[in-house]
């Protein structure tokens, strides 16, 4: 069930796209109603909403252990997200509610909060939320800080046990694989310092990663599963073109690895994986240069990105210098980071021969693709480390399936050797090394990193299983704290940088204003005492479903294109076009018959959207006013 729904977010949005830009978003229900009708029409179709019999079923203890994970997922959901107000929201979702308004009313979508700027970005999971607030009437507001993302976390749990049982062979293996996926993470022995292997809890903060989560692993599915059946795979494929830009090329990757090791093996090209890569190669093509239009959104080559911001925490170097830091301190965190990788993966190295087995070489392919494109790639916001993210869920699977192939040794000596880990990392974390910053930071590794070298001279003939114990056990304490650190009550206080009466004010704007309306407004900061514009403002945007003539452009493809990565931040980054953000704030700091004309003759301006702005009243009209927001409308051109 949990991959139909994947499916059937897919041909969701593959259907709203064609029926949003004809303007009848509401075609978007002919698929369902087709299948529906097909399956009242033709009695023989009924049975696949039956188990088959003899049909493999669920143990019940895993069944438990699934639904405590996703149980674990709406606590953590409720506790961080579902009592945090909307106006003290993460800061980026209000970026992702103002592209579901875009994509709500208008298809194909431009950039809502700066006029005219191409949408050089993945945003089907936008098609999925309009679709879904168009046929409920669900406002998008509720679906992206509330509802749309729980089935999508709660479906990729019931999907990586699913694979984890395919390559593994039992349910046991798939338990534990979701076990490793969501709750074993990197040590962390130095304070603020952290070699990061990423967690699947980005899912309310990044709708697009859940999304393509979410069709990535039912595609994984099928690809292991060794069927000839091009259907499903090709219609993931294709809505994944515009899911996530991270799982084409980390498919593509994983592909060519299945591709040259088996030729190698079978001296023969393996016509089917050659197949699937050919598609895939296609939709990354497409994406590349139609749908993103070429634009990288900052991404870039810059080795040892990952290493240079963990540098700048361990001696507390900020920009421009970091930029020009000696390679030598960043390999040796780099190999700090892979030992941590290695803490929470190591379990690969039991795999043996299994593998050469395409369906384990496409994880590791994967796998390998993930954490090579976060040593490669660089991203002014950090962005690469979500290759790493999306490699997490089939690491973690190959890892599993690479202990129970080398589990030679008793699971009780296995327990030990994990808690004899665990403490260790206790202790380690708890020693003050001297040296310099370099040293105090990887000294504990080395520390651990002897130890785990020990069990290795004197493990040779009891398998891989005790090494990879004593690993885990590294990572214990850290998952174990982090994990709390998800549900336990916490001091957290979140600002509130939009004001109580925005979305209302926003609403009323939306309800008495054309879809092709343009609004200006001088709010574009989120934070005023900051020595720089801090753009990351998208608010009117997305309360109002408008687009606005300059709100934010932090995430502009002309603004990442413009930021020097550790020479300055993103966020100081200035507007692309100056003279026009003048004449826009112009209008709002001393507006003038003149400068009002050319905002509504020249950028076709018709609302204005303010805080408390008195004079304005004397060239627009009021239409709307609360205690902390103002809309006026501009006289007719």
């Amino acid at each position: 069930m949990a991959g139909g729904l994947a499916l059937g977010y897919a041909v969701e949005v593959l259907a709203y796209i064609p029926a949003r830009a004809v303007g009848m978003p509401l075609l978007v229900v002919v698929p369902p109603v087709v299948v529906i009708g097909a399956f009242v029409c033709v009695p023989e179709l009924r049975r696949h909403w039956r188990r088959e019999a003899g049909g493999e079923r669920v143990p019940v203890w895993c069944a438990w252990v699934l639904a405590g994970i996703v149980a674990f997922l709406v606590v953590w959901s409720a506790l961080f997200q579902f009592r945090v107000p909307v106006e003290a929201g993460y800061v980026d979702l209000p970026y992702h509610l103002a592209l579901v308004g875009e994509v709500k009313q208008h298809v194909p979508p431009a950039m809502p909060a700066v006029l005219g700027e191409p949408l050089a970005y993945h945003w089907f999971v936008y098609a999925d939320l309009a679709a879904t607030s168009w046929v409920t009437g669900i406002e998008p507001v509720t679906l992206v800080y509330r509802l749309a993302m729980l089935p999508m976390a709660a479906a990729m749990v019931v999907l990586v046990a699913a694979v984890g049982r395919r390559l593994g062979g039992s349910w046991a293996a798939g338990a534990a694989a979701a076990g490793v996926t969501y709750f074993l993470f990197s040590p962390e022995l130095v304070d603020e310092v952290v070699f990061s292997s990423r967690s699947m809890f980005t899912v309310w903060t990044s709708p697009t990663q859940t999304f393509g989560a979410l069709l990535f692993a039912p595609l994984v599915l099928l690809l292991t599963s060794g069927g000839r059946i091009w259907v499903g795979p090709g219609v993931l494929l294709v809505a994944l073109t515009g899911a996530k830009a991270t799982y084409l090329p980390l498919l593509l990757a994983g592909l060519l690895v299945v591709i040259a090791v088996r030729w190698v093996v079978e001296r023969r090209v393996p016509g089917r994986w050659l197949g699937v890569a050919g598609l895939t190669l296609a939709c990354l093509l497409f994406a590349q240069l139609v749908l993103f239009g070429r634009g990288a959104q900052g991404m870039s080559v810059s080795p040892l990105a990952t290493a240079r911001t963990v540098w700048g925490a361990v001696a507390d170097v900020g920009m421009p210098e970091l930029a020009s830091v000696s390679p030598a301190p960043l390999v040796v965190l780099t190999g700090v980071h892979l030992f941590c990788l290695a803490c929470v993966w190591g379990g690969v190295v039991g795999l043996g021969r299994r593998a050469l087995e395409p369906a384990v070489l496409l994880l590791l392919g994967i796998g390998a693709a993930g954490i090579g494109a976060t040593l490669v790639f660089g991203h002014p916001a950090e962005s690469q480390l979500y290759f790493l993210e999306a490699a997490r869920p089939y690491l973690s699977v190959a890892a599993v399936c690479g202990v129970l192939s080398a589990a030679r040794a008793s699971w009780a000596r296995v327990a030990k050797l994990a808690g004899t880990g665990a403490v260790a990392a206790l202790v380690v974390a708890h020693v003050g090394f001297l040296g310099g910053a370099l040293e105090r930071v990887v000294a504990p590794y080395l520390v651990l990193g002897a130890g785990a070298l020990v069990v290795v001279a004197g493990a040779r003939r009891r398998g891989a299983v005790p090494v990879v114990a004593v690993l885990a056990g590294f990572a214990l304490p850290t998952s174990v704290r982090d994990v709390a650190g998800h549900v336990l009550p916490s001091a957290q206080w979140r600002e509130r940088l939009i004001p109580e009466g925005a979305l209302e004010a926003g609403r009323w704007l939306r309800g008495h204003s054309s879809p092709d309306d343009v609004v200006a407004t001088d709010l574009h900061c989120r934070h005023d005492f900051w020595q720089v514009c801090d753009s990351r403002h998208f608010w009117v945007s997305g309360f109002s479903e408008r687009r606005v003539l300059v709100e934010g452009w932090a995430y502009a493809e002309s603004t990442l294109s413009r930021a020097r990565p550790f020479v300055r931040s993103y966020l100081a980054v200035p507007f692309a076009d100056p003279g026009r953000l003048a004449a826009n704030d112009a209008v709002f700091r001393a507006p003038t018959a003149a400068n009002v004309r050319t905002l509504a003759q020249k950028y076709g301006v018709k609302w204005l959207f303010t805080g408390i702005n008195p004079e304005l009243g004397k060239y627009a009209r009021l239409r709307f006013q609360n205690g902390t927001s103002s809309v006026y409308e501009l006289p007719e051109r």
